[in-house]
């Protein structure tokens, strides 16, 4: 049995979502910008499938502008911002742990002259949101802050930061990739100004995505050459895509308090049956309240990463270490640096996340297989 337990780098698309996207590949394949009937009839699929994504994360259709996904999401909001705000100022907040398509981007910043605070987290991955405030200068002008950590599943204080930023007059972007589907959100109650999605992380397609912009946020675009979503992005929309992206988040919506408890039920038995068969010789790493559901970060000390990721997928099981690879071999994962945690726990640590296919008797065997596997090594 091939068990998939790497939902957290993206998802296999539902087939309710395939079929909702196929005509788009067929018979509907005008383009949205063309004022003939194939065009309108493309555009009309847009519209619509923006009202649904809007509607299921609780803010109006105009405050998304659809992108290629969580990347070009999270780069469009911090270049856009600094870009839009540099006579303001030019000093960036973010994390330590943030998604490398935030901290490259901030790294970029600061060969362009901008100044970044990189705030450090606690041993469970976690922001502290006074750090935050001692970190706000008068030319602070965005703070970027992951919702849920993509390695650990670590939820942050967002609504607290998202407050403070409120009162000192300071942009607030949020990576939301991973609490997309796993975390209620409603946009229009929460404390943010910027926030990025991205579809295959809930069953949907590769390559769409969105940025929500909050009412009155300027930035400026990255892209240039058309007139496609209100000038911000331009270029020729991915109508199948953003239909997809509909699609397979009106699924979670409908479905999302059940899907919650069932990733839940995974996650337990994964823990119970570790703690049956290695008893304390494993550690869990990121915050054991604050944290969602669909993934599980552990560590196996003596373990090398490398060697149980090789080995687990030797034994069919897809698993992975939210590390970077370089030359063919894993660096330390920078989340797991930051959160000091002792070299022996950086060193064996993998992420097993899960979502819809996964079952019960695969949580199972991918426990009896990593038992396996930690007692071959840790004997030689």
């Amino acid at each position: 049995m091939n068990i998939y337990l790497d939902h957290a780098a993206t998802t296999p698309v539902r087939p309710e979502v395939l079929e909702a996207m196929l005509p788009y590949y067929s018979n509907i394949y005008g383009n949205a910008s063309s004022t003939h009937g194939f065009g309108r009839e493309a555009r009309a699929a847009i519209n619509a499938s923006r009202d649904s994504i809007a509607e299921s994360l609780g803010c109006r259709p105009g405050e998304l502008m659809f992108t290629s996904g969580g990347t070009e999401s999270d780069n469009t909001a911090i270049f856009g911002a600094a870009e839009a705000l540099r006579e303001k100022g030019r000093h960036i907040i973010t994390s330590q742990i943030e998604h490398h398509a935030v901290l490259h981007a901030c790294e970029r910043l600061e060969r362009l002259g901008y100044e970044v605070t990189y705030l450090p987290v606690n041993p469970a991955g976690l922001v502290s949101v006074e750090d935050v405030e001692q970190a706000i200068r008068p030319d602070t002008i965005l703070i970027t802050i992951m919702y849920v950590n993509n390695e650990v599943g670590t939820i942050q204080h967002i609504e607290a930061i998202g407050e403070l930023a409120r009162r000192h007059g300071v942009l607030f972007h949020t990576d939301a990739v991973q609490a997309l589907g796993h975390v209620p959100l409603t946009l229009s109650e929460l404390p943010v100004d910027l926030a990025s999605f991205s579809a295959h992380k809930i069953n949907g397609p590769k390559g769409i995505g969105a940025l929500y912009i909050a009412p009155k946020v300027k930035i400026s675009p990255l892209l240039y050459g058309g007139n496609q979503e209100r000038k911000r992005r331009p270029g020729t929309e991915n109508v199948a895509g953003i239909v997809g992206f509909a699609k397979a988040l009106q699924i979670y919506g409908e479905s999302m308090h059940e899907l919650q408890q069932n990733l839940e039920k995974l996650r337990q038995v994964l823990v119970d049956g570790l703690e049956s068969q290695l008893a304390d010789s494993f550690v869990i790493n990121g915050d054991p309240v604050h944290r969602s559901p669909h993934i599980l970060n552990v560590s196996f000390p003596g373990v090398g990463t490398e060697s149980m990721l090789m080995n687990l997928d030797l034994e069919g099981v897809a698993a992975a270490s939210g590390s970077a690879c370089t030359s063919g071999s894993l660096e330390v994962s920078h989340v797991l640096k930051a959160m000091r945690l002792p070299e022996e726990v950086t060193a064996s640590a993998i992420r097993l996340s899960f979502g819809y296919g996964n079952t019960v008797e695969q949580m199972e065997e991918a426990v009896q297989k990593i038992a396996t596997i930690v007692r071959r090594i840790r004997i030689k």
